[in-house]
């Protein structure tokens, strides 16, 4: 279940940075945006924590489809 919340909130956040790009956003919205996706990462690496995983334990292998989430930099 971690997993697809992880996936969720990185789509989320892809979507929220190709809107800064657009320029889609106010000053204050990107602000906004900005703290909630911060606090949605603080929350996953707390329930990770809880349940003793890390955060790429919640990449699931897809076989010859690779990753379900994109690897980590």
């Amino acid at each position: 279940m971690l997993t697809v919340v992880e996936l969720l909130r990185q789509l989320m956040e892809r979507q929220a940075l190709h809107r800064v790009d657009t320029g889609d956003l106010t000053e204050d919205q990107e602000e906004r945006v900005g703290l909630t996706l911060m606090l949605l990462h603080d929350r996953m690496a707390d329930l990770c924590a809880r349940y003793d995983l890390r955060m790429e334990d919640l990449n699931l292998d897809l076989g010859p489809l690779g990753t379900l989430l994109p690897q980590a930099d």
